[in-house]
Parts: C-alpha cells; structure tokens; sequence
C-alpha cells in the first residue's frame, strides 16, 4: 500500500472513531435529558392537577375529581397527546370514569411506592390506563396526602413515540453531521498525508542524487518545523556535508598522494643516478685514483639520502596507524634541546644561521626522549632550512602542568594558506626547495603532529612572511598526560 493512504488511513481512522466515540456519547445523553425533560414536564402537570383537580361536594361531604379543569388541560396539551387520570385511596379509576374497558387499577408493586408517599415514573408503559390497549407509554404517578392519609393518585401519561420522535431527529441530525464531517476529514488528511509524503519524496530523491555521486544536493526543511521527518532531514544534509567533505579530501589526498610519488621518484632517481655513473666510472677505471674516494664519500651520502626518504615513510606510517609505543620518562628538555644545538651547529654555520637556547638549566618534560628529540630535531632543522643568515631560538619552559616548547626563526615566513596546509601529508611550504638538503620528502613536520599528538600536547604556529615563524610545543606532565592520546589523522 502507498504510503499515501496508509496516512490517509492512519488520519481518517483516528478521526472517524473519535467522532463515533463523541457521537454514541452525544446520542447517549442527549437521550437521557430527553427522558428527563418529559418525566420532568409530566412531573410539572401532576403538581398542577394537585392542586387543581378535587372539589368538594357538599351534598356528599366528600372531595370530587374537577373533570372541568382537567379536561381543559388536556385540550391545552392536545398537541403533546398528554393525558391525565385519577385513583382515590382504593387503588380504584374516578377520572375518567365512562371507560368502559378501562384499565382500573395500578401494579401493587408501584401502588405501595405510593401509598409510602414516593413518586413513580415508569419509561415504557406497555398498556395504555384508559383502554387497555397495548401501547408504549410514559407514566408518571404522584400521590397526594392530607395528614399523612392518602387522598388520591395523579397520574400523566403520554406515548412513547413522541419521545422516540425527538431521539430520532436529533439521530439524523447527527447522521448529517457525521457524514460531512467524514467527508472533511478525507479531504484534510488527503492534504496532511499528502504533505508528509512530498517531503519523504524529497529525501528519496536526494538520497538517489546522493548515491548516484551527486553531492550537490539541499534539502528543503521548514525553519518552523521540529517534527521527525524534519530532524532526518537535518541529519541527512549534515551526511551530505560529510560525504561531500569527505570526498574532496579523497580527491586531495590522491592527488597529494600522486605529487608526492612524483617528488618521491624525482628524488630517488637523482641519487640512483649519481650512485650508477659512479659505480660505472668505478668499474670502467675512468675516475681518476685520486677521486675514488671522493667518490665513494658521495655514493655515501647519496645512500643516506635514500634510506633517509624510505624512512621517513616507514615512520610516518607506523605512526599514523598507531604501531609506535611510547616510552614516557621525565628528563631535562634543556639537556635535550642543548644537544640538538650541538648537532645542528654546523647545518646552521652553513646557512649562516645562529642558534640561541634560552631554557632555564632544568626544565622537566614528561616524554618519549627518543620521539621529544625527534620532534624538536624536525622543527628546528625546518627552520634552519628557511632562514638564511638570520637568528634562530630555542625555547623552553614549566607551565602549568606542562612544559612549554618554542621554536623562532627570522626566515622567510608563511602566509595564512600555507600556515593552514603545513601539517599535510606531503605538503611543502616552498616547491623550490623541495630538492634542497633537508628538504626532500614534506613529511617531517606531518610527523611532527601526530608525535605531538600522540603525546596529547599541543603544536601551533604563528608565522608573518619576510619576517619569521614560531613553532610552539606543549607537553602535558605526568599527572595530565594521557597514556597514549589516539591519533587525529592530518589532511
């Protein structure tokens, strides 16, 4: 079945039983105050006819039924068909008295509710008091006392039908009103179920576009609506978003991942060969003696240079893939950093450069040493690879359960995009140095941040272009570092 009418059904069903519910409980007490408004007019009567319907006849010294005023009365309500009857204290008819298959008494059962002084109204009289003819009537009997003696019964009668006329009426009544009510309920929930399942289509729609490649889709909510459908509709669009997100950064990767085969090859292939023309020189004797061993010093560092670039790889991956333990200690980041110096020193006289340590002579750091090193060795080493004949500084300090790490050059800078892009895989901040020295592969300061991260310290940069970059490094201290933080993969 659509879907469709299942809301149609769904809407119309929960309309048409509240309605018949409302309906059965409106026929119902419409039905009772009809009863009660007749046995209540019938009630009105005998209270009158009470008052009204004995005279006294001096000649016999007794109380006679006043057929003048009752039979008024009864021309008076002639359209009702009510009619009035009298019993004396014997249980015996005195008005109308010229019936002659009259009906003469009352029930003993309903006769000793009366003469206890209680009203009597019975609802479906089946014999009618005046003929004895079967017929379906409402009676009302009220008994009156003198001095707690009973004189007399009056009794109101009339038929039935004129009650069942009334209940009939407002029956159909309420039948017209049931049917255009059903009608206008077909047509609203045709519009309500209608409406959902527009909206419904929609996401089937986009969810084709979506799975067809097209992420280029907008679902439409109303800014008013909170309803399920509309939270779907959010959800689904924030997946959109994901999914079109995601899928740029596939197609960034690759092509990250196909520059960096190339920069990878163009690097590999210059070293392989210098080392094969040298190999051939060597093995054809066409170096001369005296430059064999400078040759063989090149082939050295060439090699170097290849294992360097392979492992670079091999780490960033181990890395990346959470397949490195690390082995927390705490240790002197001024030692550390004072040895890096040492070890730079010479890379830096190169460049023109001068290193400056500024660290207080004990500066705890909670760390794998070996990957603490490594970490700033990087940093540093980028930062001597732009900077020419300029000033770089080496800082550290305690911080608030931390330690605090800096590294500042007065090199070329970045702009914003490149501060942006430096933690990308692959990614070179200046293309015209991808063949320098220090500068071969893009990964190093990718490395840096899943090591930091891993840590569960921080790394942020600041950089101006023309006039410099800081690098800052925090490490949580023991009491905060976590036991290994899970790797937030870079772009």
């Amino acid at each position: 079945m659509k879907m469709l009418y299942q809301q149609m059904l769904a809407i119309f069903g929960v309309i048409f039983v509240m309605m018949a519910i409302v309906s059965v409980l409106f026929i119902r007490s419409t039905t009772a105050n009809v009863w009660s408004n007749s046995f209540d007019q019938l009630e009105e009567y005998t209270d009158v006819l009470a008052d009204n319907a004995l005279q006294v006849n001096v000649a016999r010294s007794a109380f006679e039924p006043n057929a003048a005023f009752i039979q008024n009365s009864e021309k008076i309500l002639q359209n009702q068909r009510v009619h009035f009857m009298i019993y004396n204290a014997d249980n015996a008819a005195v008005y109308p008295n010229n019936q002659a298959n009259m009906v003469v008494s009352i029930e003993a059962k309903t006769w000793a509710k009366l003469k206890k002084g209680t009203s009597v109204a019975l609802p479906e009289l089946t014999t009618n008091p005046r003929n004895g003819k079967q017929q379906s009537m409402t009676i009302y009997y009220r008994p009156v006392f003198l001095s707690d003696k009973l004189l007399f019964v009056v009794a109101a009668y009339a038929p039935v039908d004129n009650i069942q006329s009334s209940i009939r009426k407002t029956e159909y009544n309420l039948f017209i009103a049931f049917l255009l009510s059903a009608l206008v309920a077909i047509v609203v929930s045709y519009f309500v179920a209608r409406y959902q399942v527009n909206r419904i289509n929609r996401l089937r729609q986009v969810t084709h576009q979506v799975a067809e490649g097209d992420y280029d889709v907008d679902v439409h909510v109303q800014s008013k609506s909170h309803d399920e459908v509309s939270d779907l509709a959010n959800d689904f669009q924030d997946m959109v978003h994901s999914l079109r997100d995601s899928q740029a950064e596939i197609h960034r990767q690759e092509e990250r991942r196909r520059q960096f085969m190339a920069d990878a090859a163009h690097e590999m292939r210059t070293p392989l060969t210098t080392i094969n023309g040298l190999l051939e020189g060597l093995a054809y004797d066409a170096i001369p003696e005296e430059s064999k061993g400078q040759s063989i010093e090149l082939m050295r560092n060439e090699t170097k240079r290849l294992i360097r670039l392979v492992n670079e790889n091999l780490d960033y991956e181990k890395i990346r893939t959470n397949q490195i333990l690390l082995k927390k200690q705490t240790f002197n980041a001024a030692e550390a950093l004072a040895g890096m110096v040492s070890q730079l020193k010479q890379k830096a006289d190169a460049a023109g450069d001068k290193l400056v340590l500024d660290a207080a002579a004990d500066v705890p750091v909670y760390a794998d040493h070996d990957r603490f090193v490594q970490v700033m060795f990087n940093i540093a080493q980028n930062a001597i690879q732009f900077t020419q004949n300029g000033t770089i500084t080496l800082s550290a300090k305690a911080g608030y359960h931390q330690t605090e790490l800096a590294v500042s050059d007065t090199g070329i800078g970045m702009t914003e995009d490149q501060v942006q892009n430096i933690w990308e895989r692959y990614y070179k901040a200046d293309p015209s140095r991808k063949n320098t020295k220090y500068g071969e592969s893009g990964l190093g300061l990718a490395i840096v941040h899943q090591l930091v991260t891993l840590h569960g310290g921080s790394i942020t940069v600041d950089s101006q272009q023309g006039v410099g970059t800081t690098f800052k490094v925090t490490f949580p201290d023991e009491e905060t570092a976590p036991q290994q933080a899970p790797i937030t993969h870079t772009k």
